[in-house]
């Protein structure tokens, strides 16, 4: 199984070992003993970046391990792995405002379902719960407003391979996404729009 660095390390470079790198139609797939490099999944969009001299295109979870998508080939061995860090940075603020907003629905009510922390298209879902409360998108963004401002620090929980990510005194949720080191790093919160549809709620956001 892939070790994943980003579990624990927020460091965007790293000496990795290359298993093995074959080539997959015009790219080249590569297996990482320990990678610092996010996968698609969990509502996040993949890291970019370079192993060696490749550019990294992808970065997809298969069952026990996690495969990268390279333009060129590299050697087996040890190599220096680097990720985008503007695209990280943009991920982590997305993902961790959907934590914040997961938070204010639960707080008025509503139960959390799903989250889609993709720029441009970001949104959290929420089913109805029994004391569920009308919220409006300048309700989210005021509370938003209060968490940011009092830069609420990032914790994490190992246990093994599961993970769960909180901040401040908030509950954790369980979470193997990149996420900022505390809240003051996540910046301005736009909600773009708050409808409900067949008893699903939906916030769409972006970060400026």
């Amino acid at each position: 199984m892939t070790h994943r660095l980003f579990f624990h390390d927020d460091a965007l470079t790293a000496e990795v070992e290359v298993l093995s790198c074959e080539a997959c139609a015009e790219q080249f797939a590569v297996i990482l003993e320990a990678t610092p490099f996010h996968p698609q999944g969990g509502g996040q969009p993949f890291d970019t970046g370079t192993i060696g001299t490749a550019r990294v295109l992808r970065v997809l979870q298969e069952p026990g391990r996690i495969v990268h998508y390279l333009d060129s080939a590299v050697p087996v061995g040890t190599a220096q792995a680097s990720v985008d860090s503007e695209r990280r940075a943009l991920h982590a603020r997305l993902h961790s405002a959907g934590h914040l907003i997961g938070h204010y629905g639960e707080s008025q009510g509503w139960k959390p379902q799903k989250a889609h922390h993709w720029p441009g298209e970001s949104r959290v879902s929420f089913c109805r719960g029994e004391s569920a409360q009308a919220f409006t998108a300048q309700d989210v963004e005021a509370a938003l407003a209060g968490w940011i401002a009092g830069d609420l620090p990032r914790h994490l929980l190992l246990e093994g391979e599961q993970r769960s990510v909180g901040f401040g005194d908030l509950p954790s949720y369980p979470c193997g996404g990149t996420h900022v080191v505390s809240t003051a790093v996540i910046g301005l919160v736009e909600v773009l729009s708050v409808t409900e549809k067949k008893g699903v709620l939906s916030v769409a956001y972006r970060v400026i």
